[in-house]
């Protein structure tokens, strides 16, 4: 239904000098999006207040509003060529005056749960990269054609924005970053099996994908909701932090479009917090979570740990160990040399995680299960509250060598999600008891005793084939740019 509209959105933006990557498309498309968005959200509270007899306190002033600046319509419901902005003028106002007024809504909002707040945000951290008022008058016509009326049309466009996040996570060789497969965190989902009712937490969203997952999950999972039970999924069950302001739009953008209106998304540094402060209120019941691996972190940061290190993707399993609540389910990817790191900081890490969680199972997941990141990871599923008396390990191998082309996929996990519900043995699982292992490395290190290799490498032809597609991309990147020069 919209597939050509978000086709003819791209290729609008390709043809700006100010974009010029899959980035700049999704971070520009996305401001539209919500603007357009917002302005259906008001259009149906008004009509719902007219209904009820009520007045609707619109949250935008008249000359912001969507249908005004952007989408004028004459008396046959068509955009107004006569009334809209072009060119140099539409520019000038977007940049003068409908940023500035968006951006002040942070100041006055009542709290950073409203989508006041959300608007101030939002419009704070992004800023209009289309150069040319021309294109952007192309591309708001483009996404004035999106509707957001029925289920249909929203879960239409959500798949279609998980599709601009996803060629945007593989667009370069930081894939990850950006872009959790979405059959691996469904996988992750069915393991934890969150019940309706609890909160859900990801102190590293993204692009907000274990959330959207999540929440499509409850909504599956318990079609008769109460009008209460529908309250509660949409305004206090999702719960996420986002420190990069483009990561922080997306996700907004992501959640809206799977049906959350106001998200419970904070901009801020996750790991900024000291975990010393944090009291049961601040806890939720389940953590789902890919945090970013390779990073560093300043030492300042890492005084907020008791465990000192450089290697963001453990603080933030400190975080997030801490953050849990006592019963409280886990699933986390991480670095697969988590498990056998023999830093100090690694073996203090898991023995903590040994000894008070719970850790009762542990994926291994195959090379280029994440596009271009270049590492191998696992997800630790842990609870919280008791120690670890045995783990189950399964070494996820889909029987090819995955790559752009060969992603992973739902099938390739439905093993593993059978398996791990009694913990049986297999050849690619096993289970090991904590009474066994090193109690000065804590070494968790994947070793299927059932003959399989601890660690699979790629042939370096299928590596070399991979780097040649990302390499691909990133010349046309460097063409589209030269062009403009």
């Amino acid at each position: 239904m919209f597939e050509n509209a978000f086709k003819r959105i791209d290729d609008a933006l390709w043809k700006d000098a100010g974009c010029t990557s899959e980035l700049d498309y999704t971070e520009q498309s996305s401001w539209l999006l919500f603007l357009k968005y917002l302005d259906a959200l008001e259009s149906d509270k008004a009509i719902q207040a007219e209904l009820e007899g009520r007045r609707y306190n619109f949250i935008l002033e008249a000359e912001y509003r969507w249908e005004n600046w952007a989408a004028p319509k004459d008396e046959d419901g068509k955009i107004d060529h006569n009334k809209v902005l072009v060119g140099d003028d539409l520019i000038a106002f977007v940049n003068g005056k409908l940023f500035p007024y968006l951006h002040g809504f942070r100041e006055r909002a009542t709290g950073p749960d409203t989508i006041e707040y959300k608007i101030g945000e939002i419009f704070g951290e992004i800023k209009n990269k289309i150069q040319s008022g021309y294109n952007l008058r192309d591309v708001i016509e483009h996404i004035d054609e999106l509707r957001f009326a029925s289920q249909s049309e929203k879960y239409e466009l959500s798949h279609l924005y998980e599709d601009k996040i996803k060629n945007m996570g593989n667009a370069g060789r930081n894939g990850g970053e950006y872009y959790t497969p979405r059959p691996l965190i469904r996988a992750i989902i069915d393991v934890v099996q969150p019940p309706l009712g609890k909160t859900i937490y990801d102190g590293a969203a993204g692009s907000a994908g274990f959330l959207c997952e999540a929440f499509d999950y409850l909504r599956r999972n318990h079609p008769d909701r109460s009008i209460k039970q529908e309250n509660t999924l949409q305004t206090k069950t999702f719960y996420g932090k986002e420190k990069k302001s483009l990561a922080y739009v997306i996700a907004i953008m992501n959640m809206i479009l799977h049906g959350i209106e106001a998200p419970n998304i904070l901009h801020l540094n996750t790991l900024a917090e000291n975990i010393s402060d944090l009291q049961d209120k601040d806890r939720f019941d389940i953590v789902l979570a890919n945090p970013p691996f390779g990073g560093k972190e300043r030492k300042e940061v890492q005084q907020n740990f008791p465990i000192r290190t450089g290697e963001t993707a453990f603080l933030f399993l400190q975080h997030f160990i801490k953050i849990l609540r006592m019963g409280g389910s886990a699933g986390i990817v991480i670095k697969n040399t988590f498990l056998s790191n023999t830093d100090n900081a690694s073996v203090a890490l898991r023995r903590e995680l040994l000894e008070n969680c719970d850790l009762h199972t542990v994926l291994d997941c195959p090379s280029g299960t994440f596009q271009g990141a270049g590492v191998k990871t696992v997800v630790l599923f842990f609870k919280k509250g008791a120690p670890t008396k045995k783990v189950w390990f399964y070494q996820l191998d889909p029987g090819r060598n995955m790559g752009k082309t060969n992603p992973l996929n739902d099938h390739d996990l439905q093993e593993f999600v059978e398996l791990q519900k009694t913990f049986a043995a297999s050849e690619k699982s096993w289970s090991v008891d904590v009474a066994d292992i090193d109690k000065t490395s804590f070494d968790l290190s994947v070793k299927n005793p059932n003959g399989g290799e601890a660690v699979a490498h790629r042939k370096p032809c299928d590596i070399m084939d991979e780097i040649v597609l990302l390499d691909e991309d990133s010349a046309g990147v460097l063409r589209t740019i030269r062009e403009l020069l």
